[in-house]
């Protein structure tokens, strides 16, 4: 049990891991617990929270259990401080952190668990993206230790290494993705010092890794690091998000949106987190993108 001594919301903090509907390594259950399996440096292991007020309850299971634990601080956002982050200009923002008064910025500390992620999501529409993640953790992963639930632990880099490119295209991974995952696995421990990195550094290294550019950087960070100035530039949607909440305007491009968050320079992942849960969505002017299937051809 872990006394935050202030309000916790497992959801708003959270939900940036969950990977969609039947995403086999994060669960939001029925009566609000929160799962997830993953590959510790200890070992596999699965850890379910649940939170009433400000006290969690965490139970784990598996050779990461300590881990999982020690973890729990950190991945609920202890060490995210938003007392500087000025709204006074922004009543519709400072509306929805008052009412999620328990949001914080998760740093799970794991980064290849987060990386993989976010290159099946470079460049195709977030069903082909889940349903990626989700054959890659069925086919390849492992059981959840302890489970109560069909969770999935995500494969290491050495069970990576080893798919074969036709099965990659089976799981619909295109070559630019798959290779990116390959060689971010190879040098998959040098990645992982990234969390021992200020968050500048951090991303260096990674971008260093052929297949991984600002975006996919940004989106590692964010969730393995809980880094609070991390914007996901190149993203198809969320550059159209920030500039119609903060202008009114329908679209917008890159290069507007970060005008937009100047003013909030070092703590724009949190303005971006608050657009996210402002209920707010960008209009629609086109059929959505019709997902291309990869796997037979």
């Amino acid at each position: 049990m872990w006394d935050a001594r202030r309000p916790v919301d497992l959801a708003a903090t959270l939900g940036t891991l969950h990977r969609g509907r039947g995403d086999p390594a994060h669960l939001f259950d029925a009566a609000g617990v929160f799962w997830w399996a993953c590959a510790t440096p200890d070992g596999d292991g699965t850890l379910a929270l649940r939170a009433a007020g400000g006290t969690v309850t965490a139970r784990a299971w598996g050779p990461g259990l300590e881990w999982l634990l020690d973890r729990v601080p950190a991945l609920l956002g202890e060490g995210d401080d938003w007392s500087a982050l000025d709204l006074s200009s922004q009543r519709r923002l400072r509306d929805v952190l008052h009412h999620r008064p328990g949001l914080r910025l998760a740093a799970t500390g794991l980064v290849m668990d987060a990386l993989v992620p976010a290159v099946l999501e470079q460049r195709v529409t977030g069903h082909e993206a889940r349903r990626a993640w989700r054959h890659l953790l069925w086919r390849f992963g492992r059981p959840a230790p302890g489970s109560a639930t069909q969770l999935r632990v995500p494969p290491p880099p050495r069970a990576l290494l080893d798919i074969p490119s036709w099965d990659w295209q089976r799981l619909g991974v295109d070559g630019q993705r798959h290779r990116a995952i390959r060689a971010a696995a190879t040098v998959a421990s040098r990645l992982e010092e990234c969390v021992a990195m200020d968050a500048a550094a951090a991303v260096a290294r990674l971008r260093v890794v052929p297949g991984i550019g600002e975006w996919t950087a940004a989106e590692t960070v964010q969730r393995a690091l809980g880094h609070p100035d991390a914007v996901s530039v190149g993203d198809y949607h969320l550059k159209d998000l920030v500039v119609h909440f903060l202008t009114g305007r329908p679209r917008g491009d890159d290069s507007e949106m970060l005008r937009l968050l100047e003013p909030w320079a070092g703590q724009r992942q949190r303005v971006v987190r608050l657009i996210e849960l402002s209920g707010v969505a960008k209009p629609r002017f086109a059929p959505r993108l019709s997902p291309v299937d990869i796997r037979a051809i």
